[in-house]
C-alpha cells in the first residue's frame, strides 16, 4: 500500500486579501502560475467565472514525457476570502486533496497551500514519488512562487 505525502508551502504577498482572493480563486489564472512545460490546459467548458463548491474543473497536463493526462478536479469547500479546496476526481493520483489558505496580515496576505497526495501502483508509486514525484511537486510550487512573487511583488 503506497503512503499518503503532503507539501506545504506559505507565501507572503503585498496585497489585498480581495486581491489575492480574485486572482487564486479564478480557474482562468491556473495556466499562468503553472509551469509551461507540464502543457497545463483547461478543457472544461462549464465550469463557471466564480468558484463555488461543487464546480468541476477539467484539465489536460503532460507531467512525464510530455504524454497527456487528463485531470479533473472538484472544488468541494470555498469560504470566501478565507479558503477553498479542491480535489481530484480523475487523474493522475490516487488521491489528491489541494487547501489553499488566505489570511490577511499587516503586510498583506499570507497565503499557504497544503497538498495531501497519494499515488497509485502501491510501493511502485512510493518509489515514483522518491525518484521524480515529489521533486516535480517541489518544482511546480518553486515555480508559482517566484510568478507570483514577479506579478504582485516579494511579501
Amino acid at each position: 500500500m503506497s503512503k499518503v505525502y503532503s507539501l506545504k508551502t506559505i507565501q507572503q504577498l503585498p496585497i489585498t486579501l480581495e486581491q489575492a482572493w480574485d486572482f487564486f480563486s479564478s480557474p482562468a489564472n491556473l495556466k499562468e502560475i503553472t509551469p509551461d512545460n507540464l502543457g497545463f490546459n483547461i478543457v472544461s467548458k462549464h465550469h463557471g467565472e466564480k468558484m463555488y463548491a461543487g464546480q468541476i474543473i477539467e484539465y489536460t497536463v503532460k507531467p512525464v514525457l510530455g504524454l497527456p493526462l487528463y485531470w479533473m478536479t472538484e472544488i468541494t469547500h470555498v469560504e470566501d476570502k478565507k479558503y477553498f479546496v479542491d480535489e481530484q476526481r480523475f487523474g493522475p493520483y490516487s488521491m489528491w486533496h489541494h487547501q489553499h489558505h488566505f489570511k490577511a496580515t499587516p503586510k498583506g496576505v499570507e497565503m499557504t497551500d497544503i497538498v495531501h497526495y497519494k499515488l497509485p501502483f502501491w510501493f511502485l508509486g512510493d518509489i515514483a514519488n522518491i525518484l521524480f514525484v515529489k521533486q516535480q511537486l517541489k518544482t511546480i510550487f518553486d515555480y508559482r512562487f517566484k510568478i507570483v512573487e514577479k506579478k504582485f511583488g516579494a511579501g
